[in-house]
């Protein structure tokens, strides 16, 4: 049978989702476990692989088994087998045709700031500290900007070897709780640190460094050197994936 796992992670002390040669990854640490529950060799595939230092509420994997464990008690089993910052939230046995990189499928990402003049230790591993003043609304205005279907070239970190760069973004929404600012952004797929380019972008232009219509701009012409930094991973999480039923043309690269 072929098992999804809806994955939640710290991804403080990991390099990334993916398996490495010589770094340790979720991927390795959660084949590990599921090697040992199940007795046999497993090989999982993820629908996103996030970066060193990013974090996962809602990411997600599929593997196929001969194991007659019921789907739905895997979760519960292997959670027994792994370390505190890593959780499977649910299992659940899909059809075969099943494949979380490549079926329709909805991505919600959030980036969290804390913008404040001293930073919270608690929420350093889990925030992005800017000590400037933000201007939420300057943020809110050009957020807009990225709706809808665009080539997001300029958002795309070099080493991406994706066909296409053109991505749909359905929702972009800034929110402000005190000192807390948190971008949530839903699309059907994302490009190498898109999301992270996206929030550096809104963050330079909440500081006045630049213009809202230089978003335009960077859509327009699809060139990295008009958009803004890279923010750092540890404000990204991974929030939720959300499948429809059909196969689309391209998955996440991030």
């Amino acid at each position: 049978m072929r098992v999804k796992l809806t994955v939640a992670y710290d991804g403080t002390n990991y390099h990334g989702w993916q398996i490495q040669n010589n770094a340790l990854s979720v991927e390795a640490v959660l084949v590990g476990a599921l090697r040992e529950l199940l007795g046999e060799e497993i090989e999982l595939t993820g629908a996103s692989r996030t970066d060193a230092g990013v974090h996962a509420l809602g990411n997600v994997a599929v593997f196929d088994t001969n194991t007659r464990i019921p789907a739905e008690k895997i979760a519960l089993a292997v959670n027994q087998r792994l370390p505190e910052d890593i959780r499977v939230m649910r299992s659940e046995e899909v059809p075969r045709s099943f494949h979380p990189r490549y079926c329709n499928s909805r991505k919600t990402y959030e980036y969290w700031i804390t913008n404040a003049e001293i930073q919270q230790p608690v929420k350093r591993l889990y925030s992005h500290f800017v000590y400037i003043p933000l201007n939420v609304e300057r943020m809110k205005e050009t957020a807009q900007y990225f709706l809808g279907e665009h080539d997001f070239g300029a958002f795309c970190s070099a080493g991406s070897q994706v066909r296409s760069k053109v991505r749909s973004i359905y929702d972009l929404q800034i929110f402000q709780e005190g000192e807390d600012i948190r971008i949530q952004i839903t699309g059907n797929g994302f490009l190498y640190n898109m999301v992270r380019i996206i929030a550096g972008t809104l963050i330079e232009i909440g500081m006045g460094r630049r213009e809202p219509e230089t978003v335009r701009q960077a859509l327009r012409h699809a060139d990295r050197d008009m958009a803004g930094p890279t923010a750092p991973a540890r404000g990204l999480r991974l929030l939720q994936i959300e499948y429809e039923e059909n196969r689309q043309e391209f998955g996440d690269d991030h």
